[in-house]
């Protein structure tokens, strides 16, 4: 893979590096926000390792730049900070996966590796199903012209959903998507968050349905393929 490295610590920015390298791959580093932004978006990258805390822009900045310019290059965010509602601030801007320091090469090339399988290069801004469309780029869905208000995680799974209507899509897929690759939490947030999804989504004849598909996993089907 071609991999961009945007770290300002000198250390962990040539750990990255010549880890990354021995393992075959090809890296560039940039130690600012600003120079970050501008190798992401003029080159073409299969991943983006970016750090949070940088001069010049912060990596939320970064990470805000890349995708206002349509490029859904994979994104793994690395930061000390461990707060869920770090984490989700990163996920909600469009970021792909997240790591906490200090970490192992063995860890980071593994979040890659997964990065570069399930993720494609390209994500349209919006996503439309029935009388629902969601947008990436304003992280605003709506049915029927009316607005829905969803938290974080609900906009990432409802997404994930409609990028892939009328398919099975199995808890392990959907967490491995929509919450991260190596989630070891309990599987039945898969089954509450799908629970709230529901009570938000509206009812009119044009509204796309989430079913429940036993012993698979579940699957958002367009209205004209019920019955």
């Amino acid at each position: 893979m071609r991999i961009l490295v945007v770290e300002d610590d000198p250390g962990i920015g040539e750990a990255l590096r010549r880890g990354l390298v021995r393992d075959g791959h090809v890296v560039d580093v940039e130690t600012d926000g600003r120079g970050g932004l501008y190798a992401a978006t003029e080159n073409p990258y299969d991943v983006v390792v970016l750090d949070i805390m940088l001069p010049g822009l912060n990596g939320y900045d970064v990470l805000k730049g890349i995708r206002a310019r349509d490029n859904w290059v994979p994104i793994l965010m690395l930061s000390s900070k461990d707060g869920e509602y770090d984490q989700e601030d990163a996920l909600d801007l469009g970021a792909d996966d997240y790591l906490v320091k200090p970490f192992s090469m063995v860890v980071v090339t593994a979040h890659l590796r997964a990065l570069a399988r399930r993720v494609p290069t390209e994500r349209p801004a919006s996503l439309t199903l029935g009388d629902l469309v969601v947008d990436s780029g304003a992280h605003r869905v709506t049915q029927g012209g009316a607005e829905l208000h969803l938290t974080a995680r609900e906009f990432a799974l409802l997404r994930y959903l409609v990028a892939n209507p009328n398919t099975a899509l199995s808890r392990h897929m959907i967490l491995e998507n929509v919450w991260e690759s190596f989630y070891d939490g309990d599987p039945n947030v898969v089954e509450v968050y799908v629970g709230y999804l529901r009570r938000k989504l509206l009812a009119s004849p044009n509204s796309p349905q989430i079913e429940t598909l036993r012993g698979v996993g579940y699957r958002i089907v367009e209205a004209s393929a019920l019955g």
